[in-house]
């Protein structure tokens, strides 16, 4: 009778990465709570398939409706969706994208697309993970629910239709105690959803922490639903896993500066024996083979030195799209987050690139839209950017506007 092998989850935890290790079918226990961030940093994980579950950090999760009940169109329309929102991931990366259905309604289904950001380095397990899926998913919830629980020292939320995850997001947060700001997010975050015809009444809210003392005051003053307060439970593995499969990008990287490494070594070598050759003239017939068969390798090794300057210059023209400075979907959330509470105002079109940005939008109040430009020439993160942004005008539904910011492009001096 064969052995069954062990699975081993690598969950973000409180502070750090935690290890779980057991069976599907019989749970999972803790075997280690470090506080380690990095998961290329974790030492001694146990033998087995390992499955990490990516924190609410390193992803977007942007739930839709669709009419349609055809699995295979659901990727399409996903990215269709992703598209209009800026939201692109590196093809270069792996799959990092993923839908998960969580309510069909006749012709009509409801999902929740998950787009990864390319895992930096460190960010991945020394040892392969067999299966990759996000950590909101593997937790147990019933019914409609909101979930709130620390990782990595800063507060992430998840809601829950029947137990499916419908949207997750990290916050900044890192108070020991969930505050009035976290409670405002979550609300905000639930606002948004109802706008786009996803209405979710969360039953019950749910704080998970290992802190038996944690202060619950600001969720129960801002939610009608019961707060419980509880540990969070032990993890399980979704079924049916995520397709996610990010690929290290930065250890083919490794390789090639290996390679060239040892293609320099190879040719030092050559050329050392050649000068001891040429100086000395005596002992030639005995290496002379030796000679040959090094400087063959050398030339065997020279495309690769020109692969491998080729990879270099095409990875250095992604910078824009890899440096987060530069990423739409940051740069589309500090826009977001300049949007005056409960004004109203949206926008239609957002076209954004590194050195240019486009907003069209309308508002029901000429106030919230002076209070939208006011916040973008004013944003921290935004700040590189000068600002257009001319007059509204007054349209049958509100006031129509439309802002441009521009990169100045700087002249080097002679």
């Amino acid at each position: 009778m064969s052995k069954t092998t062990e699975n081993v989850l690598l969950v973000p935890g409180e502070s750090g990465w935690e290890i779980w290790t057991g069976q599907p079918e019989t749970g999972f226990s803790q075997q280690q709570a470090t506080e380690t961030l990095l998961a290329g940093d974790l030492k001694d994980i146990p033998q087995g398939d390992i499955t990490l579950l990516f924190p609410v950090k390193a992803l977007t999760a942007v739930p839709m409706r669709v009419a349609s009940d055809d699995d295979a169109l659901f990727p399409d329309l996903a990215a269709l969706h992703a598209e209009r929102l800026g939201l692109r991931t590196d093809a270069m990366a792996g799959q990092l994208t993923d839908v998960f259905v969580v309510e069909r309604e006749g012709e009509n289904t409801t999902l929740v697309s998950v787009f990864l950001r390319t895992p930096a380095e460190g960010e991945l397990p020394v040892r392969g993970p067999k299966a990759f899926d996000i950590s909101p998913r593997a937790i147990p919830v019933t019914g409609d629910a909101l979930a709130t629980w620390r990782e990595f020292g800063r507060w992430v939320f998840a809601v829950y239709h029947q137990g499916k995850l419908v949207y997750c997001q990290a916050t900044a947060g890192d108070s020991r105690h969930p505050d009035d700001a976290l409670a405002r997010e979550i609300r905000l975050s639930l606002i948004q959803l109802s706008m786009q015809g996803l209405t979710i009444e969360p039953t019950r809210v749910i704080l998970w922490s290992s802190n038996e003392s944690v202060d619950a005051s600001a969720l129960r003053a801002a939610f009608t639903a019961p707060v419980e307060v509880q540990p969070r439970p032990a993890p399980v593995l979704p079924v049916p896993l995520s397709k996610l499969l990010p690929a290290d990008v930065r250890a083919a990287r490794r390789a090639a500066v290996r390679k060239r490494n040892i293609t320099l070594a190879v040719a030092a070598v050559a050329l050392l024996y050649l000068g001891v050759l040429g100086w000395f003239g005596y002992g030639l017939w005995k290496i002379s083979a030796e000679t040959k068969d090094l400087n063959a390798r050398a030339e065997e090794a020279a495309p690769e030195g020109a692969e491998y300057a080729t990879h270099i210059a095409k990875w250095d023209e992604l910078a824009h799209a890899i440096d987060l400075q530069h990423s739409p979907v940051d740069i589309l959330n500090r826009i977001a987050n300049c949007i005056p509470p409960n004004s109203g105002l949206r926008l239609k079109v957002a076209e954004i690139s590194a050195t240019e940005i486009k907003l069209q939008g309308e508002a029901p109040q000429y106030q919230a839209v002076t209070t939208f430009s006011l916040k973008l020439s004013k944003h921290n993160e935004l700040t590189n950017y000068t600002w257009q942004t001319p007059e509204p005008n007054q349209s049958t539904r509100g006031w129509e506007f439309v802002f441009t910011g521009e990169v100045p492009i700087v002249e080097s001096q002679p």
